[in-house]
This record gives C-alpha cells, sequence and structure tokens, in this order.
C-alpha cells in the first residue's frame, strides 16, 4: 500500500430492505459504485476513502455468526459526515428524511459547530455536522 495514499474504510451494514436503504444514503448524497455491487449488496460511496456497504441479511447471514441487533431497539455505532457549511447540514437533514430517515436527537448548535443527527431506516445513526475551523481553532490552542 502507498504510504501517501489515503487510507479507505468500508463500513459493512446489515439492512432489511436494500432498495430502501439505498434511496436513503442516495438522498444524504452518496453515490453507487457498481464495480461493488450486486443483488445482495449495494455499495455507496461518500468520497475517495468512505464507502458504505449494505448488504442484505441473508449476504450477511452468510459471513456473521453472531445475532443481529435491532438499532431501533439498542445503542449502536454511531458515524459523522463533515459538510461544508450549516445550510448542507439543513438540506441534507430535509433530504435524509423525506427518504425515510429520523431526527432522532435535538439539534446541537454551538458557536463552531452545528450538528443534527439521523437514523436510518435500520436505525444506523448518522450525525450531519458543520465544524468552522476558524471558530474551533482559538478552542483547540488555548493558548493563542
Amino acid at each position: 500500500m502507498d504510504p501517501t495514499k489515503a487510507k479507505q474504510i468500508f463500513i459493512n451494514i446489515p439492512v432489511k430492505d436494500l432498495e430502501k436503504s439505498q434511496t436513503f444514503y442516495e438522498a444524504l448524497g452518496f453515490t453507487i459504485n457498481p464495480v461493488f455491487t450486486d443483488e445482495d449488496q449495494k455499495c455507496l460511496v461518500w468520497s475517495d476513502e468512505i464507502y458504505v456497504m449494505l448488504q442484505t441479511y441473508k449476504f450477511t447471514e452468510k459471513h456473521v455468526s453472531k445475532p443481529r441487533a435491532n438499532f431501533h431497539n439498542v445503542s449502536g455505532p454511531s458515524f459523522t459526515l463533515p459538510l461544508s457549511n450549516q445550510k448542507e447540514v439543513l438540506k441534507l437533514i430535509q433530504k435524509g428524511t423525506q427518504a425515510g430517515g429520523l431526527e432522532t436527537s435535538p439539534k446541537l448548535d454551538e458557536a463552531f459547530m452545528t450538528l443534527r443527527t439521523i437514523e436510518d431506516p435500520d436505525g444506523y445513526n448518522w450525525g450531519l455536522m458543520y465544524l468552522d475551523m476558524q471558530q474551533f481553532q482559538p478552542l483547540s490552542n488555548p493558548s493563542k
């Protein structure tokens, strides 16, 4: 692996309804990657480094022997997508809820950060975050 290139992450997510989940993720701005997509899994791309693999329960059960958690009822991993501005956060929370997602937490709005949380159709939580680095800088470097 070339150390000068960014490392990638593939997040594997078992989903009940592949098409419904794909619609939700595309509403957030993910795009389909046909190379890693078939009838049992959809590869959705956020960036050159971040991929979400939506996988049917049947596909997942071939590779995982543990029982599947219902993230509507239990806490699980959460993921955060950085966005370029507050308008983008609002736009994606609206698109995501229209595509079957639920806003599960109150909006967090601090001087340096805006965060909204949306739950996908299977209960996975995604933070939609704008971080104003100019306002954040003094907080992270108190000596300046």
